[in-house]
């Protein structure tokens, strides 16, 4: 049996296209129980396999007291993005470890985008790396998150 007899024919366009397709009804999933995302204006723009954009404007009720945009916004924007790509293989998928480093403020009025793109996954883990860019293209922020997936199952505990 050849590689397109035992999918049916599809061959890599098709799998490509069943991926994609997992991957846009993962985000529609997320993002209709994903309360946090909806309250502070997110929009997940772009979905694809092991990919994710999220975006949002940086509002005069997320700068601190140095008139720049609190850390843990920016962060949340990068994780929003993040959990987003990680989640578009099927499984749930949560964070494992993420680390960020803040390059340059942002500001009230700034719009922000974190692209997230999947870097390695092997069996339940996966490296991702998001950038969180102005709209000029500077960036803000970059992440590193490592993700695990969950065994099926009544528990998300990871130790299970």
């Amino acid at each position: 049996m050849t590689h397109d007899q035992a999918d049916g024919g599809r061959g890599d366009a098709g799998q490509a296209a069943d991926a994609m397709d997992r991957a846009l009804r993962s985000a529609a999933r997320m993002y209709a129980d994903d309360q946090v995302v909806k309250a502070l204006g997110i929009r997940i723009d772009e979905v694809a396999p092991g990919r994710a954009t999220a975006r949002m404007r940086v509002t005069a009720d997320m700068v601190n007291g140095h008139g720049i945009a609190h850390g843990g916004y920016l962060f949340l924007l990068a994780d929003a993005a993040f959990a987003y790509a990680c989640n578009t293989h099927g499984p749930p998928t949560v964070a494992r470890q993420c680390e960020i480093t803040f390059l340059s403020p942002a500001r009230e009025g700034d719009d922000l985008t974190a692209a997230a793109a999947e870097r390695v996954r092997i069996e339940r883990n996966g490296i991702y790396d998001i950038t969180v860019r102005r709209a000029s293209g500077d960036v803000v922020a970059e992440m590193r998150g490592h993700s695990r997936t969950v065994r099926p199952g009544p528990s998300t505990d990871e130790s299970a």
